[in-house]
């Protein structure tokens, strides 16, 4: 079985433009992005699946020199895109990071990946976002290949074709499905963000980085929560934005996701976003 781990990822932004070229520890986020998602011990390769848009030649470009196979596909069937980047590279189990994840835990990508292949027979979704409990910015999804061809055949909304899971995990009674918690249980979802969608959550990411990266090794979520912990300061300056993802805008339509678990926020402009 050849797991790959498949890691989207564009210039063309539009709350953040070009978020993937931005410098943490010297290197562009994505490449960064990129060196966490190869530590896991468990996926045999990793792809980074960008678009056809010639705004991403820089992305292709980047990723060529530093020897990381990439694919490139629909600029927004991201369900399409990941089939075909899984077909590149021959993978029967798909593992979705996107790369607005610059902190993820290669440890969280295993753990969700032994539980997977522990129910292999009874399982063809798994994550851990289905309830989240790692801080938002360590999503991990898996699938099989057969699962994400089903759904590139069959799902027909636009948000399941853009965000390229949810006709997997939206109570659909033909797919089995699991979802991985901290062990500790402890809940750390809806009170650290580490993922990158604004510019505040690069001064965060980026602060992280500056403090805790170094070469030898890659840094732990638990090392992250011990110096934001520390640093309260670092921690808040994205609070505003915590719970403010994509679910917000399909409400009406998803049916396992609920007010409670997402949030609108109002710019500095006095707009909601």
């Amino acid at each position: 079985m050849r797991t790959a781990i498949i890691c989207q990822a564009r210039t063309t932004s539009t709350r953040l433009p070009r978020k993937v070229l931005l410098p943490l520890a010297g290197k562009p986020l994505l490449l960064r992005c990129v060196e966490r998602l190869q530590a896991s011990r468990m996926a045999d390769v990793v792809v980074v699946a960008t678009t056809t848009d010639p705004s991403d030649d820089v992305i292709v470009e980047l990723c060529a020199s530093s020897g990381i196979d990439v694919y490139r596909g629909h600029p927004t069937d991201l369900l399409d895109r990941h089939l075909g980047a899984a077909q590149m590279v021959g993978a029967d189990v798909i593992v979705k990071v996107p790369s607005d994840c610059p902190m993820i835990d290669p440890h969280v990508i295993d753990d969700v990946l032994r539980a997977f292949n522990g129910m292999r027979e009874h399982v063809d979704f798994i994550s851990n976002l289905h309830p989240p409990t790692w801080p938002d910015g360590n999503d991990v999804e898996v699938m099989t290949i057969e699962l994400l061809e089903r759904a590139a055949k069959l799902a027909d909304r636009s948000y399941e074709r853009e965000h390229t899971t949810p006709w997997m995990w939206d109570a659909n009674r033909d797919v089995r499905t699991a979802n991985v918690v901290r062990r500790d249980g402890q809940d750390y979802s809806a009170t650290h963000r580490w993922t990158i969608d604004y510019p505040e959550d690069y001064v965060l990411i980026k602060a992280v980085y500056d403090a805790l990266y170094t070469q030898a090794r890659h840094f732990t979520c638990e090392e992250a929560l011990e110096y934001l912990s520390a640093h309260p300061e670092v921690a808040g300056v994205n609070a505003h934005l915590r719970g403010v993802n994509w679910y917000r805008h399909h409400l009406d339509s998803l049916q396992t996701i609920h007010n409670e678990q997402t949030r609108s926020f109002y710019n500095h402009a006095g707009g909601q976003v």
